[in-house]
């Protein structure tokens, strides 16, 4: 085992956010959508991630997805990097959407484990491998078996490693310590393990993480970065005071099924121009809206 691997900085180190995908009238808003990215663009963040789970990426049929993708990578405008969901329950599916980004111009893809189909480990490593093979994007895997009904483990997580050179990273959103920690161990130079649960980042980076794909970075860019940054850095100490400080906006913006909370969030601090959802998602309950604009209010996210 190198010892000074995780020292090293990695191309996909850092905070990286899991973008909203605004809509307006049952469309893409691009106008809501450009001033997000330059917001969390201008507060600092690392990358961004279209297309993911706080995307909505389910509910967008083809077209929209490689809209969406193509927006992404025209708005950031090479100032950070681009990760585009591209990930399909089906493998040919996923393919499609990852040659379509590598052409678009995105910087690297994220792929989920396939939902629904509950493969076996055998099968989530053959699909996997099928799509290294066949695009040539740098591509990270994306473990959340809360989603998916399927967890990758660490022994297929770092077989794809190993064998799949374009297999730069995973998101970890299993809340799996353990086997987050073997994967770290255990993976070649240069594999990241990036945090895919916003209150996870702090423990994930304490092992060697290299950050984070954020649904509250939407909101508090400039903080999860400063985080993050503190973590890389070996400051853990600023690091853990930053982490309790957000640790209310953390609970609070998954009050709901994300992304409803942190699309609502933007919506009353100005960001996006709707609160627009698509079924099944549904707006955030009267219950649950006062909690969070309580929440906003106290991080002076909107005014009293």
């Amino acid at each position: 085992m190198k010892k000074d691997r995780n020292n090293k900085k990695n191309e996909f180190e850092g905070n990286w956010v899991a973008l909203v995908t605004p809509f307006k009238d049952g469309k893409i808003d691009e106008k809501s959508f450009k001033k997000l990215i330059n917001f969390v663009i201008e507060k600092g963040c690392d990358g961004i991630v279209p297309c993911g789970t706080t995307g909505e990426a389910a509910t967008l049929d083809y077209d929209e997805h490689i809209r969406v993708i193509e927006l992404a990578v025209e708005f950031a405008d090479r100032r950070v990097k681009v990760m585009a969901g591209t990930g399909s329950n089906s493998t040919k599916e996923a393919i499609e959407l990852t040659k379509s980004a590598e052409k678009i111009g995105a910087d690297a893809v994220l792929l989920i484990a396939p939902y629904y189909n509950r493969p076996t480990q055998k099968g989530l490593y053959e699909h996997f491998k099928k799509i290294a093979e066949e695009c040539q994007i740098p591509q990270f895997l994306y473990n959340i078996p809360g989603r998916t009904a399927v967890n990758i483990e660490a022994e297929t997580t770092l077989k794809l490693a190993y064998e799949c050179k374009n297999i730069k990273g995973i998101k970890e959103a299993s809340g799996n310590i353990k086997q987050i920690s073997e994967i770290i161990k255990g993976a070649p130079e240069g594999f990241a393990v990036l945090s895919g649960d916003d209150i996870m980042t702090l423990p994930i980076m304490a092992i060697g993480g290299k950050g984070v794909i954020s649904s509250v970075s939407n909101i508090v860019p400039k903080e999860m970065t400063e985080l993050v940054r503190n973590c890389l850095e070996g400051n853990f100490q600023k690091a853990r005071e930053i982490h309790l400080y957000l640790l209310e906006l953390f609970n609070n913006l998954f009050i709901e099924t994300n992304p409803i909370p942190v699309k609502t969030a933007l919506y009353l601090m100005g960001i996006i121009e709707s609160p627009e959802l698509r079924l099944p998602l549904s707006p955030l309950s009267e219950k649950n809206l006062p909690i969070l604009k309580d929440t906003l209010r106290k991080y002076k996210l909107i005014p009293e």
